[in-house]
């Protein structure tokens, strides 16, 4: 087998892996590149690949990072199987909808603003509705721990990578030197403890491993010192006269907070509170969860569906742009949530334009914010930010809780590395360059094992 490693690479984002056993090629994740990476276009450069010749395109995650760019894959010509756990088939039919609608009304806007300048210039989506719809007809899904055959002595497996609903580590077996090897692709490896879906698997046994490394140069803070921390941020925000935003992505953190907030209002360490979640795409993902609750760990089972009615918080879902204007009217005492997580565009921009300014006001970060997005400007300590095209005072309250992170820290990104017996070659990729070569020192120096931090384009024969 060849790989080459395509995204991700000394990077966050963009996750894309090609393989080529034989004359048979494959791809793992083909996701959008985000923040820095994406500038200059990167997102619309062809595939390095002819995409007619890929077999199979495998996906760990619906994260648009993992994702993003199967529109434009079969776009350019891919036609063979799309195959994913189920719960990922169903998110990712919403996710790419919405990533096509944000593209198409941004071309829009893009070549309106060029007609205002005297220019022509016309600008296109990456990929409509229309190519997201023709992709999904592609998509086979499948179930955990279910082995299956793609012949010739290769076949495939997804184990529960426990990072969002449905999101799986990759295993696959193919032939070589007249015997067999196997290699792993973790996907996002989740935390250990999660809220609502069941804790990572491990897997034993793999002659090479591809392992993200998000968190590979630090440590989470425990989950309830993090809540204890949100509370006082509520509280303390709220004592001031202002309102709290949480930038958030749609799958998984979203869920994971609504949960939270509820039990923390049931337990009596908030008063009731209004949630305004100005997110259809995160509506939409939360009724998948519910409709996948054989995905839950034990206690989410019970609760989960009672933390949707909203008894606990009042619990507000807009859907339409009037109705998310309209929150924008109310000055203190509310919780917004919007997306992006990483404040690169979506409704949570307008809510920034309107609150970050306003020292009584907290933003509250939940999530993994890549270099070079708004997101991490403001956390990096940025007094003045640009906002949809506005220059914007950074005066509000900045909390960064890492506890809530849907991704494993170093400490369970070495355990989870470290439950292999037969001693894998390892690629690390999905991290920041000096986060995953960080990472690959310590996991040289406590386990070791034989690593690379492959640069975008590497091809290793394997």
């Amino acid at each position: 087998m060849k790989i080459r490693f395509l995204g991700a690479a000394r990077q966050v984002t963009g996750s894309c892996f090609h393989l080529t056993v034989g004359e048979r090629q494959f791809v793992v994740d083909c996701g959008m590149q985000q923040g820095e990476a994406a500038a200059g276009d990167a997102n619309r450069v062809p595939f390095p690949f002819n995409p007619a010749e890929i077999e199979c395109l495998f996906l760990t995650h619906a994260h648009l990072d993992h994702t993003g760019l199967v529109p434009k894959l079969v776009k350019d010509g891919f036609r063979g199987k799309i195959i994913t756990t189920t719960a990922t088939a169903d998110l990712i039919a919403i996710m790419l909808l919405d990533s096509a609608h944000i593209q198409e009304k941004d071309a829009e806007w893009m070549t309106k603003k060029a007609l205002r300048a005297g220019k022509k210039q016309v600008f296109a989506p990456l990929y409509t509705a229309e190519d997201v719809k023709a992709s999904l007809r592609f998509l086979k899904p499948v179930m955990y721990d279910d082995t299956n055959d793609l012949g010739n002595g290769m076949k495939y497996l997804f184990v529960d990578a426990g990072h969002i609903l449905g999101s799986g580590s990759f295993e696959l077996w193919y032939p070589s030197n007249g015997g067999q090897k196997k290699i792993v692709f973790s996907g996002d490896v989740g935390k250990k403890g999660n809220l609502i879906i069941e804790d990572p698997e491990y897997t034993v046994t793999a002659d090479y491993v591809v392992m993200e490394s998000t968190y590979g140069n630090r440590l989470h803070k425990s989950m309830d010192a993090s809540i204890d921390e949100l509370a006082g941020a509520i509280k303390e925000t709220f004592r001031k006269g202002g309102n709290v935003l949480m930038p958030t992505f749609a799958v998984g953190r979203t869920q994971d907070v609504i949960y939270i907030l509820n039990d923390l209002v049931r337990e009596g360490r908030l008063a009731p509170v209004d949630l305004y979640v100005d997110s259809p795409l995160a509506e939409e993902a939360t009724n998948i969860y519910l409709s996948h609750r054989e995905y839950f760990g034990e206690e989410a089972k019970q609760l989960f569906q009672i933390h949707h009615k909203g008894n606990a918080v009042r619990l507000h879902f807009t859907k339409t742009v009037a109705e998310s204007q309209e929150i924008n009217r109310i000055k203190s005492g509310v919780i917004i949530m919007a997306g992006s997580g990483m404040c690169e565009g979506g409704r949570i921009a307008h809510h920034l334009k309107h609150n970050l300014w306003r020292p009584e006001c907290s933003i509250v970060f939940t999530g993994f914010q890549a270099r070079g997005t708004l997101g991490r400007r403001i956390v990096d300590g940025s007094r003045r930010v640009r906002v949809l095209g506005e220059s914007i005072a950074v005066k509000a309250t900045i909390y960064t809780i890492g506890g809530f992170s849907a991704h494993a820290d170093q400490k369970e990104l070495l355990e989870w590395i470290g439950s292999f017996t037969s001693k894998p070659e390892v690629f690390i990729v999905h991290g920041e360059e000096k986060t995953a070569l960080e990472f690959e020192g310590i996991v040289k120096e406590k386990l070791g094992l034989v690593t690379h931090v492959p640069h975008k384009g590497d091809e290793f024969e394997i």
